[in-house]
């Protein structure tokens, strides 16, 4: 009975965070019924030098996540939404898209480029109107080995999370969003489905 008490207190606080705008409030999947793991929703390629991880921190996808790396993840945006929201408006983007984009140091003295990451959507070629740092190593465009940079990228409106997406780095590309949608569909299923069985 205990653990049943706090596992709705649990998505009840969840449910009570920041509000989402009404427009997209209708597609969000009700908050912490998820399983998936950031790693599940994650687009990822490698370089002989870096690894890069892209979390996609729309809450339509975030919402699919466990408990825990939801709440994170949603901190992370809170935390930081003025900055989010004052970069866009001097780039004149009123709806920006905002990724969580890790660099992973493969060798010693690894060097990254923050620049050149891109995500191409619909034919659409999509590159960062604004960095905003995690990490101190990020200035310093290096990384020893398994040290890691990160850092939230804001681009601007219309990359379009339910359709393919390809993200490409250093020569390097990835289309693994594709599998990712099923992926997310799927636990999309099953979290209606939790909502809905365990409603009182």
């Amino acid at each position: 009975m205990a653990l049943s008490l706090l596992g709705c207190t649990a998505r009840t606080a969840l449910a009570q965070q920041a509000p989402i705008p009404a427009d997209t409030a209708q597609d969000l999947p009700p908050a912490g019924y998820g399983t998936l793991h950031q790693d599940d929703v994650a687009l990822r390629l490698a370089t002989e030098s870096v690894q890069l991880s892209v979390i996609p921190l729309d809450e339509r996808v975030t919402r699919l996540l466990a408990p825990d790396s939801y709440q994170s993840l949603h901190r992370l945006v809170t935390s930081r939404a003025r900055e989010i929201d004052s970069v866009a408006s001097r780039s004149g983007v009123q709806r920006p898209s905002v990724f969580l984009v890790t660099f992973f140091g493969v060798g010693p003295r690894a060097a990254f480029s923050p620049d050149e990451v891109t995500i191409t959507s619909q034919s659409r070629l999509f590159r960062p109107v604004a960095m905003l740092p995690l990490s101190a190593a990020w200035s310093e465009l290096r990384l020893n080995q398994r040290e890691t940079a990160s850092a939230l990228y804001v681009f601007e409106g219309g990359l379009t999370l339910n359709q393919p997406l390809t993200l490409s780095y250093g020569g390097a590309s990835s289309d693994q969003w594709e599998n990712t949608l099923r992926v997310l569909e799927r636990e999309r299923a099953r979290v209606y489905g939790r909502a809905t069985s365990r409603a009182p």
